[in-house]
């Protein structure tokens, strides 16, 4: 396990998961209202709302909260948001990406920018560090979804490209077209997934010492508290022995 999966891991042991719960539904609302207002309202007939929906489910969002974020795509009250992509380099000369969704490019694009300075990186142009990630989906079942074995022949029947199973959880990659087919079979298979999503999955790992990968969790986790941030992903990869201590700490 590397990358943006391990930084994830390491913070759900520390407990901030349940510190920013409402952050996270902020942001589940916005991608909710952005998918209903460039599509139909009805998740059945929309797959980006129908994948929103879904992930907000699975992180317990209240349906209340799911139907107002729908309603006020429908009521014309949904302000306008641009979705902008970020690229460069963090401690160590790690590479980030981040998905933001904003109503202000300038406001955002200079706290993004801040960010990086502040924590030892360098925001770059786009295109600066994508050639480094493939852009595919990613399917993510929790350990009760089945063991390892289960899980992987489920995948490779489905369609997938690729399964990794940890005590967390099962990550299941499949190309980026393939994402509904695949989700829809392994659903018949394994039932409904924690999360489906297009995500960046690096192709090169840059591996950091334990000073550069607390720097750069400040930084991911300080990108990710940015209400115009929606996804950040990274190539970093730390040993077991780095991982323990940050736990730990």
């Amino acid at each position: 396990m590397a990358g943006h999966s391990q930084f994830k891991n390491i913070m759900h042991r520390k407990g901030r998961q349940d510190a920013v719960r409402a952050k996270l539904f902020s942001k589940l609302s916005k991608e909710i209202t952005v998918a209903a207002k460039q599509g139909l309202p009805d998740p059945a007939a929309n797959a980006r709302l129908r994948l929103a929906v879904q992930n907000a489910k699975a992180q317990s969002m209240p349906k209340d909260n799911i139907e107002r974020a729908i309603k006020k795509a429908q009521g014309g009250e949904a302000d306008t948001y641009e979705a902008i992509r970020y690229e460069g380099y963090g401690p160590g000369g790690v590479a980030v990406i981040v998905e933001a969704l904003t109503d202000n490019r300038n406001r955002t694009a200079g706290s993004v920018r801040s960010y990086f300075t502040k924590f030892g990186g360098n925001l770059g142009e786009t295109g600066s560090v994508a050639f480094m990630f493939e852009r595919v989906g990613e399917i993510v079942y929790k350990p009760e979804a089945g063991d390892a074995e289960t899980v992987m022949l489920a995948a490779i029947e489905a369609g997938a490209s690729d399964v990794e199973s940890d005590e967390d959880g099962h990550y299941i990659t499949c190309a980026f077209e393939d994402i509904g087919d695949v989700s829809s079979r392994l659903e018949a298979d394994l039932g409904e997934a924690a999360s489906v999503n297009v995500v960046w999955k690096p192709q090169t790992m840059t591996p950091v010492d334990e000073e550069k990968a607390d720097s750069l969790m400040k930084l991911i986790a300080t990108l990710e508290d940015d209400d115009d941030v929606q996804n950040v992903f990274v190539n970093f990869e730390v040993s077991d022995d780095v991982m323990a201590r940050l736990t730990a700490a």
